[in-house]
């Protein structure tokens, strides 16, 4: 368990060569942070640095015929000729490119540096700016009122001559550059109280939509981390992030500039339904806290640029836009003669909108809007074609995720769970018939794939129990898969593993849906005994970790082999609130963290002891960040049931944690302070009996140590015995050396052996 290069270094990043025919990936060496790239085949060859220079990479956009594509590599471009395979430099610059696309014609690659938009034509290979968006005032603009300047000029001539030289240069400037088609186009300033977000510009090169929000007036205290074993010798101290309900996110205001003659014009938003309408308004009064006036603040679904899509003759423009508050996400077109938006879909939550799924763009029509929604209750594809007439592509009780289109938009390819919510592969989507078919059937499950540039076969990632990412191709149609890698080692492939036996655990709770969990056991149970019971609880909360893929908990996997063998058996559930089990099943935690997920973990305890010789006396349970926060609620909220239990990295109090995970879900302190009060298990530390092992890392930047001390002085003021506190000095949140994993885990393996044997 100590460290995993010996199991033999996983496939990363996978892409296709230009021409379709080799497939190639970045694997780490042993024992090395560094990685080297590899082209696929039956004996995978290193590729040389001398030979990167003609490589692709996994970030390609191609035009509308395929015949051409942009490479983005090392922020750097290039453009590929698909039928010679020749390539040429765009740009070679140490500030990194981004965004690449075709422009309308066809004829130039438009990309963004910073915010800043150039243009690359190829006839005659120059790089020209189209928007150069400037957060600061205008210097031509005139200047506030002020009495003393005005006095000042009317005054002390010489000052007066001197402003007037210095508009004159500058509207001279100004014509000149207007009138001279080789000159670069002026700034467009924007003003100097705000900052540059996203931005996104039309393929035609006439229009640039630009989010912006204001510099930030940052009141939340933000803490000091000390750092005690450090290299000087010295304490040292990092900056944390600040808490949640602290520094809310900024509203963004939507701005479109029109390039023909850079007039900037403020999009309003009071188009969007439900935009003034506060789904909060009541726990508000309750409070007695402000009511929210006018519209509620809104952002770009994401920051980068992403939210804006345009179709690919520049006719049109879909932004995503999502409530600060995260209860609504809209996708609407921007009228651009009137700056006016356009809502076309709409998708509210009394709960929270989900982070995940939120792909869409335009179909190659330019005229059809294509988007994933949860609306079904769970993540499906849709289409909105020009009357405005949606359309499902699919539906079911599973999940549609990554979502990649050919060429004329008559198909897409999606991954899809629709066996069982842990059995991953590629499905094909007939956009005409809305038809749906698995084109892979892979040993485990996909975690990703790439559509080749001839469009015939896929670069699938998959993986499964006991076999890290690897690679393979299948044809995009369907058929036998090509697997191109096995990076393990001979050793890790050498011994017995246990393999999971995936069970539906039912639910007392949550009629109609079971709890799938993974179960490791001895191949044959004996007769007539009774076997200790350890129960593993997954981190981050929204992340399915019973799945045939390869586990993130790789470690925890074989640890759980070890406890096999010493005569345990261990079920690692998907509780209320993990991925891939749809809507309700993420919200079943709303306002009551650790609540839903403690009841499913009980009807597991009941359900092996009922029919896999399970000891109901002897159950223990261990895991890290949220898998940690769920020991405390079961130690403390089920002490009669749970004797023991090693909280990793845990959170202890959600009033401690980051905004943009927590606020989702429990809203913030000030408005639902009841419902951190319910979920927090420092407010259930009197209720504990069971053996308690918190282990922390102290350099921990995402859930802070400090939880972990302050549950600590909790215990010591109750005068709570068996628990102890392992510190990790040098540790993070993720434990990276070798002996801090051998150190936490020989105490989890001694805490079970002491109290449930």
């Amino acid at each position: 368990m100590a460290h995993p290069d010996w199991i033999g270094t996983p496939v990363e990043t996978a892409w296709w060569g230009w021409d379709s025919k080799t497939a190639y990936y970045k694997q780490k060496r042993i024992d090395s942070p560094l990685r080297d790239t590899f082209a696929a085949g039956a004996t995978p060859r290193k590729v040389q640095d001398a030979e990167l220079a003609n490589l692709d990479t996994d970030k390609v956009v191609y035009n509308r015929e395929r015949t051409l594509s942009v490479v983005l590599r090392n922020g750097d471009l290039f453009e590929r000729d698909l039928k010679t395979g020749a390539l040429t430099q765009i740009r070679r610059d140490t500030t990194a490119a981004a965004d690449p696309q075709f422009s309308a014609d066809g004829k130039a690659v438009q990309f963004r540096v910073g915010h800043d938009w150039f243009s690359w034509n190829r006839a005659a290979k120059l790089v020209v700016p189209l928007a150069l968006p400037r957060a600061m005032k205008d210097p031509g603009a005139a200047p506030d009122e002020d009495a003393l300047r005005a006095m000042q000029l009317r005054l002390i001539a010489t000052l007066k001559r001197q402003r007037d030289d210095r508009d004159a240069t500058r509207l001279q400037n100004d014509a000149q550059r207007r009138a001279d088609a080789t000159r670069a186009p002026a700034p467009v300033y924007l003003g100097e109280k705000i900052v540059i977000d996203a931005s996104g510009l039309s393929p035609d090169g006439r229009w640039l939509v630009v989010a912006t929000s204001p510099k930030s007036d940052e009141n939340g205290r933000v803490g000091k981390m000390p750092r005690y074993v450090t290299e000087s010798g010295y304490e040292e101290f990092d900056d944390q992030r600040t808490r949640v309900g602290r520094n809310l996110p900024l509203a963004q205001t939507l701005r479109l500039i029109d390039l023909k003659d850079n007039s900037v014009r403020v999009i309003p938003l009071d188009a969007l339904p439900g935009i003034a309408t506060d789904p909060l308004a009541a726990m508000r009064a309750e409070r007695k806290l402000e009511p929210v006036k006018g519209n509620r603040a809104a952002r770009l679904d994401d920051d980068e640029g992403n939210g804006i899509s345009w179709t690919r003759n520049g006719a049109q423009v879909a932004v995503m836009i999502r409530a600060v508050d995260n209860k609504d996400r809209w996708i609407a077109a921007i009228d651009l003669p009137n700056a006016r938006l356009k809502p076309l879909h709409h998708l509210a939550d009394k709960a929270w909108v989900n982070n995940s799924y939120n792909e869409f763009g335009w179909l190659p029509d330019n005229a059809t809007l294509w988007f994933l929604s949860e609306q079904s209750g769970y993540s499906h594809l849709y289409t909105l074609d020009a009357a405005g007439k949606e359309r499902a592509l699919t539906g079911g009780k599973w999940e549609a995720t990554n979502v990649t289109w050919n060429a004329d938009g008559s198909a897409a390819w999606l991954l899809c769970n629709r066996k069982t919510p842990g059995d991953y592969e590629v499905c094909n989507v007939d956009a005409k018939a809305a038809a749906v078919r698995e084109v892979t059937q892979l040993a485990g499950g996909v975690e990703d794939f790439t559509l080749s540039p001839d469009q015939k076969k896929l670069l699938v990632r998959w993986s499964s129990s006991y076999v890290p990412p690897q690679l393979a191709s299948v044809p995009s149609n369907g058929g036998a898969a090509v697997r191109l890698t096995d990076t393990r080692s001979a050793d890790f492939k050498a011994r017995e593993w246990i393999q999971p036996e995936f069970v539906a655990v039912p639910s007392t709770h949550n009629a109609g849906q079971p709890v799938w969990a993974k179960l490791y056991k001895p191949a044959k149970l004996e007769p007539g005994k009774k076997y200790p019971v350890v129960m593993f609880v997954h981190g981050a909360g929204y992340l399915q970790n019973v799945s045939k893929r390869y586990t993130p908990y790789f470690r925890e996997q074989m640890f759980h082999n070890l406890l096999v063998e010493k005569g345990y058996i261990v079920l690692d559930m998907d509780y209320r609130a993990s991925k891939g089990y749809g809507r309700d099943w993420r919200t079943a935690i709303y306002r009551q963290m650790g609540h839903p997920e403690l009841e499913d973990y009980v009807d597991g305890a009941k359900w092996l002891a009922a029919n896999q010789q399970g000891d109901i006396e002897r159950v223990g349970i261990y895991g890290g960040s949220y898998g940690g926060f769920m020991t405390f609620m079961a130690l403390m909220r089920e002490p009669a049931l749970f004797k023991s239990g090693a909280a990793l990295r845990p959170v202890t109090d959600w009033t401690t944690y980051n905004h943009g995970y927590t606020a989702n879900i429990l809203n913030t302190p000030d408005i639902d302070p009841e419902a951190y009060k319910v979920s927090s298990p420092i407010e259930y530390a009197d209720k504990l009996q069971g053996h308690l092992l918190i282990a922390h890392g102290m350099v921990d930047d995402n859930v802070f140590y400090q939880d972990s001390v302050r549950m600590a002085q909790r215990l010591i003021e109750l005068k709570k015995d068996n628990w102890e506190l392992a510190s990790y000095p040098l540790e993070r949140h993720g434990f990276v050396q070798p002996e801090s994993w051998y150190d936490e885990y020989r105490r989890i393996f001694k805490l079970f052996e002491a109290t449930l044997k």
